[in-house]
Parts: C-alpha cells; sequence; structure tokens
C-alpha cells in the first residue's frame, strides 16, 4: 500500500492546504483546518474515482441530450422546491436544525414513492424498528418501502447493487464511513470519500440519491464546503423547529430554479404542504376587510421568492434608547442593510433614528434577502417612530439607493397580482415597476424617490 499523503482541508470553505496552520487564507476562519489523509491507493486496490463517468472530448453540438422525466414525490410544495419533481441520476442534499423535519419528509414522500417505483431508505441514526414505528406513527402505509440500517459504505454500494433502486435515501452522510479511510465516521475525509461515490455511483446507474447532512450551529452544512459543490442541488429547512410550520429552501439546483421555497404545516400525521403560504405570514388585520386594521409599524412587503411571490408582514418597533450605543436588530433581514437603510432615512428624508433603538423582524421566521424589502422596511420604521399606522390594504416593494431613489424589482406584475389576488386595495411600487394597465380594485401609485414615497403616507 502506498504512503498516505496528508492534507489540511478548513471544514468551512473547502480550501486545501500543505500544512496545519491557524487561520484559513480561504475564508479567514481560525481553527478550522482538519487533516485529511488520502491513500493513493487503498487497502482493497482501488484509485480515486471521479464524480462522472469518463470519456473522450467531443463538440457540445454533437451530443444528443433529452430532458429526463421527473418523478413526482407526491407533494406540491416539495416538487416546487426541486423544480418539478426528482431527477434521474440527480444527487440532492437537505439539511436543517435536529428535529425540523428532515426524515419525516423524506420518509413520508418515500413511502409515496415506493408505491410506483423501486425505493430504499438507509437509515444510519435509527434501527428498522425505530424506522417503522415512526412510518406507522405518521400513519403511512410501508408496505413497500425497503429499509436498510447500515452505516458502511462498500456494503450500502453492495446492496445497490443488488436491489437497483430508482430512488434512494441516505440519513445520514455524516454516519456514513468508508473501508477505504482510517478515519472516523463524520470527519472532512469520511464524509467527502462517501459523498464522491455515491455521486459517481447515482451518474453511472441513473439512480436518485437524496443525502441527508447535519449542520453547525451556525446553521450551515456540517463538513467542507466542497459537499455543497459534489451534490446536483442544495436543500434548506428554515424555520423554528418548535413552530407550527417549515420552510425548505433551495440554495443550489442544477436542474431549476435556486431560492424557491415550499412552505409545510407540521402536524400529528407529518408534514403537510400549505396552499396558500402568503396568507401565513400576514396577520388577521391585513387580510380582513372590516374590524381591527392594521397597527402602527407594521407594512406587508411583496417578496419574491425564486418563481413565487410572496407576501410578509414587516414589523419595526422605534423606541428611545438608554444606552449611549442604540441598538440595531433585525430578524429575518440583513443586519447591515438596516443600518444603511437608517442613514438613508436621515439624509433624504430628514427623520434621525440615531437617540432610538430599531428593531425590525419578518413575521413567521421567514428570511428576505432581495433588496427589494427596503421600502417595506423603511415605511415600517417611519410607521412606528410616528406612531401612525399605514393605510389599510397597502403593500410595498422597492429598492431605496443611496441616494434616495426607488429602484425597480423583479417580476413588479406578478408581485402586484399575488397581492390583488388576497384583496389589498394599494399598492406603493417603484416607477418603473407601474403596470400600463390599471388593476381592477387595486390603486397602484409609483414612487421614483423616498420622499415622494413618505409624502404619499401623510395624505
Amino acid at each position: 500500500m502506498a504512503k498516505d499523503k496528508s492534507q489540511f482541508v478548513c471544514r468551512e470553505c473547502g480550501a486545501g492546504f500543505a500544512k496545519w496552520q491557524g487561520q484559513c487564507d480561504g475564508c479567514g476562519s481560525w481553527n478550522t483546518l482538519e487533516e485529511l489523509r488520502a491513500a493513493a491507493v487503498s487497502r482493497r486496490g482501488q484509485t480515486p474515482v471521479a464524480l462522472a463517468p469518463s470519456g473522450r472530448a467531443v463538440r457540445l453540438s454533437d451530443v444528443q441530450a433529452s430532458e429526463s422525466p421527473r418523478i413526482p414525490t407526491g407533494s406540491e410544495e416539495f416538487d416546487r422546491v426541486l423544480g418539478g419533481g426528482l431527477v434521474p441520476g440527480g444527487v440532492v442534499l437537505i439539511g436543517g436544525d435536529p428535529g425540523i423535519g428532515k426524515s419525516t419528509l423524506l420518509l413520508q414522500a418515500l413511502v409515496g414513492l415506493s408505491r410506483s417505483v423501486n425505493t430504499l431508505y438507509v437509515s444510519g441514526e435509527e434501527s428498522v424498528a425505530q424506522v417503522a414505528l415512526r412510518a406507522r406513527r405518521l400513519g403511512l402505509d410501508e408496505s413497500s418501502l425497503t429499509v436498510l440500517a447500515e452505516i458502511q459504505l462498500e456494503e450500502i454500494l453492495a446492496q445497490l447493487m443488488a436491489q437497483k433502486p430508482a430512488i434512494v435515501v441516505l440519513d445520514s452522510i455524516q454516519t456514513l464511513f468508508s473501508d477505504a479511510l482510517t478515519a472516523a465516521p463524520g470527519s472532512v475525509s469520511q464524509v467527502r470519500e462517501c459523498a464522491s461515490r455515491l455521486t459517481r455511483w447515482a451518474k453511472e446507474h441513473d439512480c436518485t440519491v437524496i443525502l441527508v447532512g447535519h449542520v453547525t450551529k451556525e446553521g450551515t452544512l456540517a463538513g467542507p464546503r466542497v459537499l455543497e459543490h459534489i451534490v446536483d442541488t442544495v436543500l434548506y429547512f428554515e424555520g423554528d423547529s418548535h413552530a407550527a410550520y417549515r420552510v425548505i429552501r433551495a440554495i443550489k439546483n442544477r436542474f431549476g430554479t435556486v431560492n424557491e421555497i415550499g412552505v409545510f404545516a407540521m402536524t400529528d400525521r407529518g408534514l403537510k404542504a400549505v396552499s396558500n403560504p402568503s396568507a401565513l405570514f400576514l396577520s388577521p388585520g391585513h387580510l380582513s376587510a372590516k374590524g381591527e386594521g392594521p397597527i402602527a409599524g407594521s407594512c406587508v412587503l411583496v417578496t419574491q421568492e425564486g418563481t413565487r411571490p410572496l407576501l410578509v408582514e414587516i414589523q419595526a418597533l422605534v423606541d428611545t434608547a438608554h444606552v449611549p450605543n442604540p441598538r440595531r436588530l433585525s430578524v429575518g433581514l440583513e443586519p447591515q442593510r438596516l443600518a444603511m437603510l437608517l442613514a438613508v432615512l436621515h439624509r433624504h428624508a430628514g427623520i434621525a433614528c440615531f437617540d432610538q433603538d430599531v428593531f425590525v423582524n419578518a413575521v413567521g421566521g421567514v428570511r428576505i434577502a432581495e433588496p427589494a424589502a427596503d421600502l417595506a422596511v423603511m415605511l415600517a420604521i417611519v410607521s412606528s417612530m410616528k406612531n401612525r399606522a399605514l393605510p389599510r390594504g397597502l403593500v410595498a416593494f422597492g429598492e431605496v439607493g443611496l441616494a434616495g431613489e426607488i429602484r425597480p424589482a423583479p417580476r413588479g406584475q406578478e408581485r402586484l397580482k399575488e397581492a390583488a389576488k388576497l384583496g389589498f386595495s394599494r399598492a406603493l411600487v417603484p416607477a418603473a415597476n407601474a403596470p400600463k394597465k390599471a388593476f381592477e380594485g387595486m390603486e397602484v401609485v409609483s414612487v421614483s424617490r423616498l420622499d415622494e414615497a413618505l409624502e404619499f403616507l401623510r395624505q
């Protein structure tokens, strides 16, 4: 057996180094380098394998390629996140906090798929009896589902060769180990080796492989980031494990749209798809045409998550600071962007918050990363500071620039249609997103600068 070559890999970004050092030059993290021993020839005489079958170079125009038919999972929300269903030969990595519902969702999907295709559920964390008890507790018909409790990679590959399933779930990738390496299960070298060989097997046998990954305390997938580069699709569970609903977001998808989300409600019978997620993130005061209206410090945002427009309530609380350094806290929004918006509000609208604590929250635990939330956040802040509620039935979206201009947001027409469908009667939008034709039952007000938007609220 050839001598092992030692390399040090950062578990945060996957950067490799010839020797250990305290700080990673790739991402700047401290004490994140782990030793990776890669044998030139393993104990069984195998050489390292590539992620895809090898072949000769060809012209791209000569390749006869066709779209593979998708395999629907039976859950509309799960199919939406995947881009229409599972792709034969695709590798999906799904991560999330413990207890948030990863195994429950996959067990539900696999039981439904097992009625039409050959499936296999490989459990490295539970015994076969425990999986059966969980399936019966969820009321699932597990008669056609095959379960394997194994953590040795070579044995798992042998079972795959014997059963030849169309879809296989491995829960989880951190529990697997290969005889080719001496490292412990869950280490950087074992995770990368097992994921690479499973990906190679999926491509060669046209089998869909779904990997469950652990997450760190920061919420990112455990192990090197190279694991995310190996697979075709990366899905994250978002939301609090104690809440009644779950959000799945596509971070990477070679076969569909990224940042697509699926919304599920956690019940005693497992995860159920939510058909109208916009109503889930809005308070009754915004959805009701009568009765109690919206309160001060609240504004409804029409955000775009992948191909889906979504209405989210943005709440702000502005209060007098009792410490020398006022606090700036945002939940579900970028904290750095909040500080920038407060500076723009002071410079171009004359509203100062330097002696005020400012708290901003996206209701429901949804995370919003797009800059089109700027206008709604600023309107909620002004509403809280003035202690004056915004007009009933108002929605807003638009990016605010450093010069105080309101920049357009993508897919503005789709956002307005979603708001009109839920009964909102007013919309404050950038001038570039103003519709050419009037929306029935909705007044659309277009603004080009921040002071124009605040002037509209004074009317």
